[in-house]
């Protein structure tokens, strides 16, 4: 079976998109929300992995432990970051700063990996920053409470950048469904503790709310962050990175599909220039050979 590393990419895009509808849907606090997502992935995945046996975990290298640790929370950080960033801030610029990660990533990978980016590639990353901010243009606010939210949510940007990072930094190293599978149970841990320390029950809620959390570890989590994880593995991490620019387009339209709520004219035309700036960035080819050994990313799709 050939497997096309920009397919793999687009349904994990595609995936993550649906995380906002699914919030919307839930009637619970967004620690608990967040708790549930990592926390069912991690139920899902833990048993098919040990199904395999002990020995995916053993060939884990010490280092390679701490690494996946780091990975776990960052990802928690993420969550935890951004969500605590909507009690201070406005959605829009909430969204906007935790979207500014590819030019973390971009900056860190040349330092890291030697990735020369070029101008066409800057220019993609541009393109895309600023289709988001279109999209969320009006929204932004500032007042006595927005600074400390506004710096979460930057801070939260630097932990998405960090978690693709250190992603990409075990892709030859360890198993994927390992590396999901611990990454997801450690963030899951943190997630889980954080929520209890701030006296947030996890039972009573609907059963809508109950599917909705079900739906948001299948979708959103086992589907498209497992997918991002493994389209870091067949593709430069800058490009993945901002490839998920393009999850505001997606959740623009499935809020349209299932919500109703229509676009805007500067969601359309913001929606129109994230696509193009993904669309330069998708022609990118890296120009570090370490980097190419690193990868299998040589243009053609895998078996």
């Amino acid at each position: 079976m050939r497997l096309n590393r920009y397919a793999v990419l687009l349904v994990g895009v595609l995936s993550v998109s649906a995380a906002a509808i699914l919030i919307r849907l839930a009637e619970a606090p967004v620690m608990v929300i967040a708790a549930y997502r990592l926390t069912l992935a991690a139920i899902v995945l833990l048993p098919i992995t040990l199904s395999r046996g002990f020995s995916s975990f053993r060939s884990v290298a010490g280092r390679d432990w701490l690494w996946m640790s780091l990975s776990g929370l960052f990802l928690s950080l993420h969550f935890a970051l951004w969500i605590t960033s909507l009690n201070y801030t406005s959605i829009a610029s909430s969204v906007v700063l935790v979207t500014s990660h590819p030019a973390f990533v971009a900056v860190v990978s040349y330092f890291l990996w030697g990735e020369r980016l070029r101008r066409l590639t800057l220019a993609g990353i541009v393109v895309a920053l600023l289709g988001v901010v279109l999209i969320n243009y009006g929204g932004f606010t500032f007042g006595s409470t927005t600074a400390l939210g506004n710096l979460l949510a930057i801070l939260a940007a630097f932990s998405m950048g960090a978690y693709l990072i250190v992603g990409g930094r075990l892709t030859t190293k360890v198993n994927i469904l390992s590396y999901l599978s611990l990454v997801y149970t450690f963030s899951a841990i943190i997630l889980l503790v954080s929520a209890v320390g701030l006296g947030h029950s996890f039972f009573g809620y609907s059963p809508k709310t109950y599917l909705m959390l079900v739906l948001l570890a299948v979708i959103p989590q086992l589907i498209g962050h497992s997918c991002l994880n493994y389209a870091v593995r067949l593709m430069p991490v800058t490009l993945v990175s901002v490839a998920i620019l393009g999850e505001p387009v997606g959740a623009t339209l499935l809020g349209y599909l299932v919500l109703n709520e229509a676009p805007t004219v500067n969601e359309i035309l913001g929606g129109l220039l994230v696509l193009a700036g993904i669309y330069l960035v998708m022609r990118y080819r890296p120009q570090s050979p370490a980097r190419d050994n690193r990868t299998p990313y040589d243009g053609h799709p895998l078996k």
